[in-house]
């Protein structure tokens, strides 16, 4: 039985689907399996994949007849047939360094009572520009995972690309399928509820790499408003639960709040009407969350006036 199962989930990422391949095939950890899942492609995907049929790593290929819709959907489809220890979803328009799989299986074999690891991701515009890159302060430590979730899921998501990360399949079957109906963030739902299990690894190296395109799922969510409909119902939805405090939810929404008030006027009044209900379904957000806003643009007043008379640069 392999110790780790890569699940490579396509949709029309023909141009990058070899190197996808070819750098999980490349690892220098070499327990593991792969599955290939095509969600009804419509490019030369098929071409590309066929190519790799043969090799000895590969476990199943799969092609859906009518696209699922959903990348969740194909999560769930991949995990079914995986026989690992262990999961890493490698997205097919991601790739990776070789000693990607190394770094983080031996982060998490060092600790038995972790359940999830992942490393540090460079995110490349499409003409292969560094956009951004995460950063993490220790080269690579555990952290138990109610802390993990206070410090690091709550104001932003650091599992922010799938491909960084590999999970126990184990923990799956205790997951509830809740992230499935999330077309936005349903990852960083998953992640949470992965993290309530076990300690998690993170290690502060680079060795991912994610693709940002004009069209992807996060920048039309957020023109439409529906990324702040998603994050505030997960925010109620894990605060309700018990798994965070009050505390924690305030600072969650105060994160998103000044961000929505900044695009709320290109939205139209009933995904207004509806964001702000999620925001103040908590008894005492709403003064607490105003306060903040006041709070937040008084100090950018302040800061705007004195650089205008050339105290500050």
């Amino acid at each position: 039985m392999p110790k780790v199962s890569v699940i490579i989930p396509n949709y029309n990422h023909a141009l990058y689907l070899e190197q996808r391949i070819e750098t999980v095939f490349n690892q220098s950890w070499q327990d593991f399996e792969v599955i290939i899942l095509d969600d009804c492609s419509t490019d030369n995907s098929r071409d590309i994949i066929e190519r790799y049929r043969t090799h000895q790593k590969i476990k199943h290929i799969v092609y859906n007849d009518v696209n699922s819709g959903s990348t969740f959907k194909q999560w769930d489809k991949g995990i079914e047939l995986c026989a690992g220890e262990f999961i890493w979803i490698a997205e097919s328009d991601d790739w990776c360094e070789p000693f990607f799989l190394n770094e983080v299986m031996s982060g998490m074999l060092g600790d038995s009572n972790c359940v999830l690891g992942y490393c540090q991701s460079i995110c490349i515009e499409n003409d292969n520009k560094i956009k951004w890159q995460s950063y993490y302060e220790y080269i690579g430590n555990c952290i138990e995972g109610k802390s993990f979730i206070e410090r690091h899921m709550l104001t932003n998501n650091a599992i922010f690309n799938a491909s960084m990360a590999v999970w126990k399949r184990e923990i799956f079957l205790k997951v509830s399928k809740e992230y499935m109906d999330y077309h936005y963030c349903g990852d960083w739902l998953f992640w949470i509820e992965v993290s309530r299990h076990g300690n998690v690894f993170v290690s502060g190296k680079l060795l991912n790499y994610f693709r940002k395109h004009k069209q992807d799922v996060s920048g039309l969510a957020i023109q439409s408003g529906q990324n702040f409909i998603e994050e505030l119902t997960m925010f109620v939805l894990i605060y309700e639960r018990k798994w965070i405090s009050y505390g924690n939810l305030l600072e969650s929404l105060k994160s998103e709040y000044v961000p929505y008030k900044a695009v709320a006027r290109n939205l139209n009044s009933a995904t207004r009407k509806r964001i702000e209900a999620l925001f103040f379904t908590i008894p005492y957000a709403k003064s607490d969350l105003r306060s903040h806003y006041f709070s937040f643009y008084s100090k950018y007043a302040i800061r705007k006036i004195i650089k205008m008379v050339g105290l500050v640069n």
